[in-house]
Parts: C-alpha cells; structure tokens; sequence
C-alpha cells in the first residue's frame, strides 16, 4: 500500500499540496488499468480499519470512516466524507462535499461505477419523527446512477423497511429522496425534484423540474409529470399528468416512442381515449372520488381486458 505521509510542518504540507496530481483521480476504463496502488493525501483521515480495494485514490481533506468498505478504482475528490457502515462498489466517484453513509446502526449500500455529485448527502438519517434513535435504517443504491449536486437521498424510518434506488438513474441536482422509496431503474428525476416519504416509481419515469410527490404515490413505469406539478395520487403507467395539482393530460406519447414502442403498440394504448373520462374521476378529480375503482376495472375491462393499461390501472389506488 503506498500511502502518502503526513507533512510534519507548514512548508512541507505546502510542497504536498503544490504537488499533488489530480491525473491520479481520473476514471479508468476498465479493472486491469487499475493500479493496485493506494494513493491517500497526506491531508485525509482515512481509519485504520477502513477497507480500501486496489486503486483507491483518496484526495484532500477527505474522510473515511472504520466501517466504510471502498471496492477497487473508487475515487474521493476533495473534502468528501464516508461515514458508518458504508460499502462502496468498483468504480465509485465522490464529489467535492459529497457526504455518504451516517454513523447509524444498519447501513448504507452503493454499487458499482455511481457518481455522488458535488455536496450530495447519500445514505444519513431520515427526517421523520417516527424514527427512534438507535433503530437500524437501510439504503441500498445500485449501479450506474448519477446522483448530481445537492441531492439528498435518506435512509429508511425503521428496521423492517429501506430505502431503495435501482440502476442507470439520473438524479438531478437538488433532488430529494425521502425515507423508504423505492425507485426503480432507467428514471430522469430532473432538478428539485422531490419525493416524499414511501414513494414508489417504477422503471423510465421522467419528472420535469421542480415536481412534488406526495407520501406512499405510486408512479408507473414510462410515465412524465410536467414542470411544477404536485403529484398527490398514484399516476398509471404510460401517462402524462401536469399542473399545480396534477390533472391527467393524456397519454406519453412521445416517452412511449422514444422508448421503442412500435407504432402498433402506442395505438393499442389509444383504447386510453375511449375512457379517459371515467378514469379523470377517479385519478385527478379535486372533488370527492365517485366512481370506486372496481367500476373503472369493470369499466375498462368492457373496452380490452388485456390492453397493459387495462391490466397495470389494478395495481394503483385511487380512493
């Protein structure tokens, strides 16, 4: 292990910092480029039994903490921090102020190749006050993910539950993932973006900006919600809703083609069309909810029970 050693005094710490390459922080393309070297700046606090893999690079004013596992090839840019019980997979990259894990019982997972941007808080204590201290809290993050500058992501509200992200996510900057989501794979969660607690969001979603979703909201798969909206009930997949309280506006049609629906299939989803009155009533009315949602089931089972949206409106509560 080739570790830098602590500068004794002012002048030599001013040599080590002058000198020192960022060249050593840069990605590699693949395990075996990977020096299996450890490369630690004099000025980091890394714990003696902290667990490092082969060509860990660690920069200024870093700290790593004794329980963090760091896989091969993770970078750490200046002044980010890991703390807890925190694993990190290969290729991980801290950004300047980037802060993960809390030193809580349970733990906080990353996998492999994510980026945590610059001053992104990942993996600490849930604002919930139903969470009691010394309870065990949970986050588990795939791999692929670009958690941008900013962002907040939390650990889960009580031992039984946790947090969870898939992989390939883009979280935008200022984004906030409350206790026990559950995000799926392939979703664009565009700038301040927020999430309440218990969140689910399936698989390509994309929220435009500044887009509030209640707690316990399910979102489905291939869905878009419009810039500013305020999501307080569950969204069907394939749709597109909008607005201050979100109204339905129709399908996502231009998500499902980028997406590689055929022709053939987005006209399957336009059977929508025929009901889009009775499921209005029961997705976004501002009044009190009059049609049950056996009688939208029954409704568009009428139309084309095996229609997918036919069959996934089941699985979404609307009352």
């Amino acid at each position: 292990m080739n570790i830098l050693v602590k500068a004794r005094n002012t002048k030599q710490l001013s040599q080590k910092l002058s000198s020192f390459t960022f060249q050593r922080l840069h990605s590699c393309a693949a395990i075996d480029e990977v020096s299996n070297s450890i490369v630690i700046h004099p000025t980091a606090v890394v714990h003696p039994n902290a667990s490092l893999g082969h060509g860990v690079s660690i920069g200024p004013f870093c700290t790593v903490g004794s329980s963090a596992k760091l896989g091969n090839a993770c970078k750490l840019y200046p002044g980010s921090h890991i703390f807890g019980n925190t694993q990190l997979g290969d290729y991980c990259t801290l950004m300047t102020g980037a802060v993960v894990g809390d030193e809580l019982p349970g733990k906080t997972v990353i996998g492999s190749n994510n980026v945590i941007g610059h001053h992104a808080v990942v993996g600490v204590r849930c604002q919930d006050l139903k969470y009691k201290i010394g309870d065990e809290c949970f986050l588990y993050v795939g791999d692929n993910n670009d958690i941008r500058e900013y962002s907040s992501i939390h650990r889960s509200s009580k031992p039984d539950d946790k947090t969870v992200i898939g992989d390939k996510n883009l979280i935008m900057g200022l984004c906030h993932v409350a206790h026990d989501c559950k995000i799926g794979s392939n979703n664009i969660l565009a700038n301040n973006t927020m999430l309440a607690g218990h969140v689910v969001l399936e698989d390509y979603i994309h929220t435009a900006g500044a887009v509030v979703v209640h707690q316990h909201c399910h979102l489905g798969s291939y869905c878009f919600v419009g810039g500013g909206s305020v999501i307080s009930q569950d969204v069907p997949k394939f749709t597109l809703v909008s607005g201050e309280r979100a109204e339905l506006r129709g399908l996502n049609l231009e998500g499902l083609r980028r997406h590689g629906f055929s022709d053939t299939e987005v006209n399957t989803f336009l059977i929508f069309k025929s009901c889009k009155p009775c499921v209005s009533d029961i997705c976004v009315s501002h009044n009190q909810v009059i049609v049950s949602r056996a009688a939208i089931v029954m409704f568009l089972g009428k139309v084309n029970k095996y229609n997918p949206f036919v069959l996934s409106i089941q699985n979404y509560y609307f009352m």
